[in-house]
């Protein structure tokens, strides 16, 4: 994947994918002197997570026969003031359907094991619920 970005000025950066054209627009929180009008950079990051862990599930699942289909990821993300860093992250996935405790234990493996999961820093204090419905 290669990108590039551009600082707009006013603490906001666009970021463009270079195949696609897709943009993603940045800015710093209120607490930085932004405007938090868009994610900020930490905030991206834990939707990486997220989004890791459910298109994980997804794709390793699906030769599996295992959909997720309307599945969710609740995140919430705080930061550490000292060093400034990403300090705790709490998700709750929802995924409906009906799944065997063999599914279950997969989906589970598969999502905690996500790429993103295993290029977190290891004192980024990581909680996640899943919820089957």
């Amino acid at each position: 994947m290669t990108s590039k970005m551009t600082y707009l000025g006013d603490f906001k950066i666009v970021s463009q994918h270079e195949k696609s054209g897709a943009t993603i627009t940045t800015c710093a929180p209120l607490r930085e002197g932004g405007t938090s009008e868009f994610f900020s950079p930490s905030d991206i990051f834990g939707i990486s997570f997220g989004q890791s862990m459910l298109m994980a599930v997804a794709v390793l699942g699906e030769p599996r026969g295992i959909s997720i289909k309307g599945a969710t990821c609740e995140l919430k993300k705080s930061t550490h003031p000292q060093p400034k860093r990403i300090g705790t992250i709490f998700c709750i996935v929802r995924i409906p359907g009906k799944f065997t405790p063999e599914e279950k234990k997969f989906i589970e493996d598969t999502a905690l094991n996500c790429p993103v999961a295993l290029s977190i820093h290891p004192t980024v204090q990581r909680t996640v619920l899943f919820e089957f419905e």
